[in-house]
């Protein structure tokens, strides 16, 4: 079924929408996302390409220079949800790719009307954008190449972006997860001094985190989201522990020297408590630099569509 953009439409991309919505699907594992979305993308006629070892999704439309890419994430988080752990879309990677779909509808209706723009559109579905390793692959299979310019989509909450308005560039931050596994020895709550209690070194680590301190002009953080220690039984003081740090940085070069003093913060815990803290650095995402001719461009479609008044400063 081919989409006309006209009110069946406008109902066709919310009911996409809520579709998405509706089947969550976390980093990786964006199969049944996979296939739904390059479904579209060929009753729209686009040319899609999809791939053997991972998720993910390109599509294209028009042919020629320059070629232009529009790109969307696809996975969804794992969180608790009323009780209950499952994956669940609350970063609104439903909405881009929905947005995405709705561009890649238009366009298609442009081409069928002789009125497509000359060059060529990629529409990008990317994996895996809560790892910090979808944008990587892609990249590894050759999706960005020979194109002039990137333009991608995000949500903003309320508080930074009002409904109806939209910023020309919202300049993310760079951010770092960092596993660690503090080793010590259990022990018995009658001989506490027999053992290390894991849960106190992690208490020193996260005290030791709050007092790191980068040029305050620059927003950063860092905080422990994940603990986990001790079993069953409340008379076992747990050795060991499992701990996940959220690292985030406006620009790459405090992010650098955040990830320095955090080192420095383990080791010194580590120190103290005469405990191993092994740590893992996982991969990252850099903080974005922005394109002056992209934005512009971007910038003039937000007054063309909402005017003027709707178009706020970058965030």
């Amino acid at each position: 079924m081919a989409y006309a953009m006209n009110e069946t439409a406008k109902i066709d991309v919310m009911e996409i929408f809520e579709y998405l919505h509706m089947h969550p699907e976390i980093s990786w594992k964006e199969k049944h996302t996979t296939a739904y979305i390059k479904r579209l993308c060929e009753e729209y006629g686009l040319r899609t390409r999809t791939f053997d070892d991972c998720t993910g999704v390109v599509a294209e439309i028009g042919s020629g220079f320059p070629i232009v890419a529009v790109r969307s994430d696809m996975d969804a988080l794992w969180q608790e949800v009323d009780g209950t752990f499952r994956a669940n879309h609350s970063c609104g990677h439903d909405a881009h790719m929905t947005m995405v779909i709705g561009v890649m509808q238009h366009m298609a209706q442009l081409e069928r009307d002789g009125r497509l723009p000359h060059g060529t559109i990629r529409f990008i579905f990317q994996p895996a954008e809560e790892k910090g390793t979808g944008a990587l692959k892609m990249m590894e299979k050759g999706v960005l190449d020979g194109v002039k310019f990137l333009f991608g989509v995000h949500l903003r909450p309320k508080q930074e972006t009002e409904d109806g308005r939209a910023a020309s560039a919202i300049l993310h931050g760079a951010s770092q997860t960092i596993e660690g596994i503090i080793v010590g020895n259990d022990a018995h709550a009658a001989k506490p001094h027999l053992g290390t209690n894991a849960i106190e070194v992690a208490s020193m680590l996260v005290h030791e985190l709050a007092y790191i301190h980068i040029d305050p002009m620059i927003p950063y953080s860092v905080k422990m989201t994940k603990l986990q220690a001790g079993g069953s039984s409340s008379n076992i003081i747990p050795g060991q522990a499992a701990f996940s740090l959220d690292v985030r940085a406006q620009t790459n070069e405090v992010m650098t020297a955040l990830i320095k003093h955090v080192k420095t913060a383990i080791e010194s815990v580590s120190d103290f408590y005469k405990v191993p803290i092994e740590i893992r650095i996982n991969h990252g995402v850099v903080a974005a630099k922005l394109n002056r001719e992209a934005e512009q461009i971007m910038a003039a479609a937000i007054a063309d569509v909402l005017g003027s008044q709707n178009l706020i400063s970058r965030l």
